[in-house]
């Protein structure tokens, strides 16, 4: 493999595929963000993909200066491809990079998308602008690909080189290039798409499909607990048969399962089909949050709790546990919801860094020892620091008579029944 690659984008998925290509490559690491930049320069990554040690071991160049992609002829787009405010897809970030890469591009170039989009994306957003900064036509001075990243934060295990790669081509002559670039580190192999819009909805079925179970999980939760019945233990009885597929219920963030399903239904009505199950396993998911909180508040009153002014701990910010990632949390929907009910909400988290937390969020993260005297604990996100704590912890977090909702199920249910308190659970 005699291709010199640049990555553009150096977020969650961006700089492992730059790591696993500067093992045995010289790589240019381009981002926008100089504080980034500077970052990794230096040694660290604050998202913990990459350990200090594996990333001083790579041959990568950081810059934040465009120019610097003229040195490559095979260009990695791993930018952000969120949803609006209206639950759009928002191109910017990549429509942003494609311009940036078209006033570098060179002849015999090749440009691979690796963000999450709607099928067709890559040709019909991506490849004009690349044609109008560059000047070339694509097919005959240069050609595209399209290689669906699979990056899950956090993992430790699925990690890019161990997890099969879809790789496609505009033609025949780019697919075998792209996937011998690919095959050149990823030891898991390459599976090569008919197309480039084949690849495009590949991925984003992959996460369709996860949000569907989980909102149907979601939905025996509601039923369930109208009927008093834990669903939890439910799931456990249920995943005594072979194959019964373990989806728990609960909150659906972060930057793919919450977000790709729009992505697919926004093209699905562009060309003339309203999907109805995919929006109604949306509606399921995104309306989890004040469920969760009604149910709390109901809890509450039952209890004889005040509500108004009620001091309420939430454990967990970050979108999934053990992962520092904030990106499209629904714990915010959450803290939301309580201080609609005129709830005071304490938040911490064993992961998240606090300047972003208050930036993004406006959330004011507190110290686990200062959650204490609250009528209610939620427990949001399963960090291993949560998982450690003792039956005693959880109750010293709790004012007389105080309860505890175990969202995620990791609490010694017996052993804090057997101390008189109460645990509720999705």
């Amino acid at each position: 493999m005699n291709r010199k690659i640049s990555v553009i984008g150096l977020g969650y998925v961006g700089l492992p595929v730059a790591v696993a290509f500067g093992n045995s490559h010289k790589v240019i690491g381009f981002d926008v963000n100089a504080a980034r930049v500077q970052e990794l320069k230096n040694g660290h990554d604050r998202t913990l993909e990459v350990e200090d040690g594996d990333l001083a071991q790579t041959d990568i160049m950081f810059t934040c200066d465009s120019a610097d992609l003229k040195l490559a002829d095979f260009h990695i787009v791993a930018v952000p491809t969120p949803i609006n405010h209206a639950n759009q897809p928002d191109l910017r970030p990549m429509l942003s990079a494609s311009k940036t890469i078209g006033q570098q591009l060179k002849k015999g170039d090749i440009v691979v998308f690796e963000s999450t989009v709607y099928p067709g994306a890559t040709e019909e957003e991506c490849v004009p602008i690349l044609e109008t900064e560059s000047g070339l036509k694509c097919g005959i001075d240069f050609t595209v690909g399209y290689s669906p990243e699979r990056i899950n934060p956090g993992d430790k295990e699925h990690t890019f080189t161990k997890i099969t790669k879809v790789v496609s081509g505009q033609d025949q002559e780019t697919l075998n290039i792209v996937a011998d670039v690919y095959s050149s580190v990823v030891v898991a192999g390459v599976h090569k798409a008919a197309s480039i819009k084949v690849a495009e909805a590949a991925k984003v079925i992959e996460n369709t499909q996860r949000d569907l179970n989980i909102a149907l999980m979601n939905e025996l939760a509601v039923i369930f607990e109208k009927m008093g019945i834990d669903t939890l233990d439910v799931l456990e009885a249920s995943g005594t048969k072979w194959n019964f597929l373990p989806f728990r219920p609960g909150l659906v963030g972060g930057h793919c399962i919450g977000v790709d399903p729009y992505y697919l239904t926004y093209k699905a009505e562009q060309v003339g089909y309203r999907p109805e199950v995919i929006q109604a396993g949306r509606r399921i998911n995104d309306n989890m949050a004040g469920l969760i909180v009604e149910r709390c508040v109901k809890q509450m009153i039952l209890q004889d709790r005040k509500v108004k002014g009620a001091k309420v701990g939430i454990l967990g910010l970050t979108f999934k546990e053990d992962c520092p990632d904030l990106r499209n949390s629904k714990v915010e929907d959450l803290i939301t919801e309580f201080k609609g009910y005129g709830v005071e909400p304490i938040i911490h988290d064993a992961m998240a860094d606090t300047k972003e937390a208050k930036q993004i969020y406006g959330v004011d993260l507190t110290n686990l020892s200062d959650i204490k005297g609250c009528e209610l604990v939620l427990v949001a996100v399963a960090h291993k620091e949560y998982k450690a704590l003792s039956a005693g912890d959880f109750t010293g977090m709790l004012s007389d008579s105080g309860s505890l909702f175990d969202l995620k199920g990791i609490l010694p249910r017996e052993e804090l029944s057997g101390l008189g308190v109460k645990v509720w659970r999705i």
